[in-house]
């Protein structure tokens, strides 16, 4: 049986161990330092179904990884703190924006039905599906969105898949392979904005930038509190996830100038406290009990890319997921499993050829 190892345990290391886990491979070893990680960092909504994105193969590969999700939760058993189908809602402002959203989200459940229930939604509605927010716009509902966790999202899948992890920063080598480790048959390099570090021994120059990505987590004793509320997209206001027991999450920034800073930074901080605020002016009395900073990798034309490496077949490598990497990683982490197994597997509906975005300097 041949030995996989994996650099970088975020949302598409982990479930790329899963699926081969799942095919039958038993010798996995994810290496992960753990700082940074945009998905450690993460609390996402996996509902990508109304994004005006134009670039087909990136909204195949959302859609894709979204339907995933079910089986995977089924299977490993991952609980409502990792993942929970909660329904989304994403209000307009305008009633003819709302009804075009409408529109859209009814020809894209042909082939997404896991969209589920789609409705349009009055702003008293939404008020009463949320309790204590002020919202003065209607939108669009869809049942089938979910919340999720990706720290504790990966850490249930790790538990399930049982795989070797080591907690470590791991180089390659000019040849390579994993310096101070015995040789793996094949290695996936997901290290995200840190790809080109990672292939700086095989001479690559990698097109991925870095951004910071900031989100807050509140507790307000006075929130009502209700067992199940869906995930509020507001127009012109950041993500307002509500997690149960006066427990919310706001966010996330999306910052393109600082580099791999990881401090918290105290005037986004504030953006988001006033933005939750907007949108629930309860939360004057909540708490910031956590300010989670990552960063996530993007590419010049916003799309992420995988494959294998032409000089190197062994290595397969992922990269530039950008804020949506937990409803894209599911599906990348599934077709670089097919790859690892055949390599003639098809991924051109998926992304463009991995050459677009790294070249080897010969």
């Amino acid at each position: 049986m041949q030995r996989i190892g994996i650099i970088g345990g975020g949302i598409v290391g982990a479930l790329t161990a899963y699926f081969l886990k799942e095919a039958g491979f038993n010798d996995i070893t994810i290496f992960d330092r753990q700082i940074g990680q945009a998905t450690a960092a993460s609390a996402g909504i996996i509902s990508p179904w109304l994004s005006k994105r134009r670039n087909q193969k990136w909204y195949h590969l959302a859609n894709d990884g979204a339907s995933l999700y079910p089986q995977i939760v089924k299977t490993a058993k991952i609980t409502a703190a990792a993942y929970q189908q909660t329904g989304t809602i994403i209000t307009r402002a305008n009633s003819t924006t709302v009804e075009a959203l409408f529109a859209l989200a009814q020809m894209r459940k042909i082939s997404a039905p896991m969209m589920q229930e789609i409705r349009i939604i009055s702003a008293d509605e939404i008020m009463k599906m949320i309790p204590q927010t002020q919202i003065n716009s209607a939108g669009v509902y869809i049942s089938g969105g979910a919340r999720i966790d990706g720290a504790q999202f990966v850490s249930e899948v790790n538990k399930y898949t049982q795989v070797k992890y080591i907690n470590e920063s791991v180089h390659l080598t000019a040849n390579g392979k994993i310096e101070g480790y015995p040789e793996f048959d094949k290695i996936i390099v997901a290290t995200g904005a840190w790809l080109q570090e990672t292939l700086i021994p095989l001479n690559y120059a990698v097109n991925v930038r870095p951004q910071k990505g900031q989100l807050i987590e509140l507790i307000d004793a006075q929130t009502i509190t209700v067992k199940k509320q869906p995930v509020l997209m507001p127009e012109g206001e950041s993500d307002f996830i509500p997690l149960g027991e006066g427990r919310i999450i706001i966010g996330a920034s999306h910052e393109n100038d600082a580099g791999y800073d990881l401090k918290p930074t105290p005037i986004i901080k504030d953006y988001l406290l006033k933005s939750a605020q907007k949108i629930n002016p309860q939360l004057r009395h909540a708490q910031i009990t956590k300010m989670r900073v990552g960063t996530r990798a993007y590419t010049p034309d916003f799309a992420p890319f995988f494959g294998y490496l032409p000089e190197y077949p062994n290595i397969y490598v992922a990269s530039g997921l950008g804020s949506s990497g937990l409803t894209t990683g599911p599906m990348i982490a599934k077709l670089l499993a097919e790859l690892i197994i055949n390599r003639q597997t098809d991924i051109s509906a998926y992304t463009k050829p991995i050459s677009e975005y790294i070249k080897f300097k010969n």
